[in-house]
């Protein structure tokens, strides 16, 4: 999977990743996130990639994208299993 950094600041990101189905999982687990404001995703057109903007107030936006793949993980594991 391919993932393009767009905008890289501290409270604020925007990426572009190559599956609709992953930034639809990202954006669930990041709204349940504390100090998350905003995690919201967007397609120009369907021949285009989604991007998936991330903004934060407590913590820096690519550690509330961290913790959101670890919680997705975990849930996962506990599938597997």
């Amino acid at each position: 999977m391919q993932i393009t950094y767009l905008k890289q600041e501290k409270n604020e990101i925007e990426i572009e990743l190559s599956s609709v189905t992953i930034v639809e999982l990202l954006r669930h687990y990041l709204n349940q996130e504390e100090g998350v404001v905003l995690a919201a995703w967007k397609r120009e057109h369907p021949t285009k990639n989604p991007k998936l903007k991330i903004k934060t107030k407590d913590k820096t936006a690519k550690k509330a994208l961290s913790d959101a793949i670890e919680a997705a993980e975990k849930d996962l594991e506990k599938i597997e299993a």
